[in-house]
C-alpha cells in the first residue's frame, strides 16, 4: 500500500468521478485506475463502482473514507513535524539577562557562526521569569541567567553554572568612585546610581546592599549592556557583577572602570539552562558546549588577572 494510492481514492471522492480526479492529478484514467485496482486487490475490496458513464466511489469505499483519510492526516502531521524539526535545527533560541552579553556570549555567538554557517542564532533579552517559561513550552533553547549565592534552582530544568564573581560598581574613569580602592555603601549613596529593574537579580543584590536607603538620584534601565552605556556617558555608577565588566570593550577602550565594594555581599552566578527532559537539537548542545568553553576562557583571564 502506498500513500498516493490513498490520496487517489481521496480526490476520486472529493471530485466525484475518476475523469475528474484523473484531470485534477494530471494522470491518464487508464493510469488512475490500475493503481486504484491495485489497492483493491490488496484490500480486498472494491473501492469505486465502475458503470458506462464512468467511476465513482462505492458504498464500502465510503465506509471505508475515514480511515483512508485518518492515515492521510496522520502522514500531513508527519510531514508538518518533520518540517517544523528542520526549521529548528536551523536556529537555536537563547534567552539572556543581558549580564554577560559582551564578554561571553558574543565570542561563543561568533565560534558558534564559524561551525554552523547556515544556523541562525535569536539572542532575546528577557528577565530571569520569561526566559523560564519561555524554556518550559519549549519557545527558547538555551537561557542564560542570575542568582545569587544560596538562591534555590528551579528542579525541573537542567541548571550548568558558567561564571561566578563578586558584584563590583562600573563606573567612568574620571568619576570621584574611582579614585577609591573600594566604594563604601555610603559613597554609592552620594553619587547617581543606575539600577536594574525590578526582577532582576541585579535589582535584588543593590536593594539588599543599600538596605532600603535611597540614593542622592537614580536611573533604571533592562539590562547590563544599557547600564553600562549610560555609565560610559557619564550618568552615574552602577552595580554588576565582575564577570560582566571585565573584558567588555567599553573597559578595554576605556571609557569605563571598576572597583570592588567595600561590603561582603553574595557572589553572583551565571548559569545555563534548558529543558531537563528534552532532546535538544544538535546544534543547541553545540552552542552549549562552546558556551562552557568560553566561560573556562573567562574564568583563566579572572584568576590571571588575580595573580597579577
Amino acid at each position: 500500500m502506498r500513500i498516493e494510492q490513498l490520496e487517489y481514492i481521496r480526490a476520486v471522492t472529493r471530485l466525484g468521478s475518476l475523469r475528474r480526479a484523473a484531470d485534477h492529478l494530471h494522470l491518464s484514467q487508464p493510469a488512475l485506475s490500475e493503481t486504484v485496482r491495485n489497492l483493491e486487490r490488496e484490500l480486498g475490496v472494491d473501492l469505486l463502482e465502475r458503470r458506462r458513464s464512468g467511476a465513482t466511489i462505492s458504498d464500502k469505499g465510503r465506509e471505508l473514507l475515514p480511515y483512508i483519510n485518518g492515515v492521510l492526516e496522520a502522514v500531513d502531521r508527519l510531514r508538518g513535524a518533520a518540517d517544523e524539526q528542520h526549521h529548528t535545527a536551523r536556529m537555536v533560541r537563547l534567552g539572556t539577562v543581558n549580564a554577560a552579553t559582551v564578554p561571553l556570549l558574543i565570542p561563543a555567538v561568533r565560534a558558534f557562526r564559524e561551525a554552523h554557517p547556515a544556523t541562525q542564532v535569536e539572542v532575546v533579552g528577557a528577565q530571569q521569569a520569561e526566559i523560564h517559561r519561555r524554556i518550559r513550552e519549549g519557545s527558547f533553547d538555551l537561557g542564560l541567567v542570575n542568582y545569587l549565592s544560596g538562591d534555590d534552582l528551579p528542579p525541573d530544568l537542567a541548571t550548568t553554572e558558567l561564571l561566578r564573581g563578586r558584584p563590583v560598581v562600573c563606573v567612568r574613569p574620571d568619576s570621584p568612585l574611582a579614585s577609591l580602592p573600594a566604594v563604601e555603601v555610603a559613597d554609592l549613596l552620594r553619587e547617581p546610581l543606575i539600577v536594574m529593574r525590578a526582577g532582576y537579580v541585579m535589582h535584588r543584590l543593590v536593594h539588599r546592599l543599600l538596605g532600603g536607603r535611597a540614593p542622592s538620584f537614580s536611573y533604571s534601565t533592562d539590562g547590563a549592556e544599557m547600564g553600562k552605556l549610560m555609565v560610559a556617558e557619564g550618568l552615574g555608577a552602577t552595580v554588576l557583577p565582575e564577570f560582566s565588566v571585565a573584558g567588555d570593550p567599553l573597559l578595554r577602550n576605556g571609557a569605563i572602570t571598576y572597583r570592588p565594594l567595600a561590603q561582603r555581599v553574595a557572589e553572583v552566578l551565571l548559569v545555563i539552562q534548558s529543558q531537563r527532559s528534552a532532546s535538544a537539537p544538535r546544534v543547541a548542545r553545540d552552542l552549549h558546549r562552546l558556551l562552557l568553553d568560553r566561560a573556562r576562557e573567562c574564568r583563566a583571564g579572572a584568576r590571571a588577572r588575580a595573580a597579577g
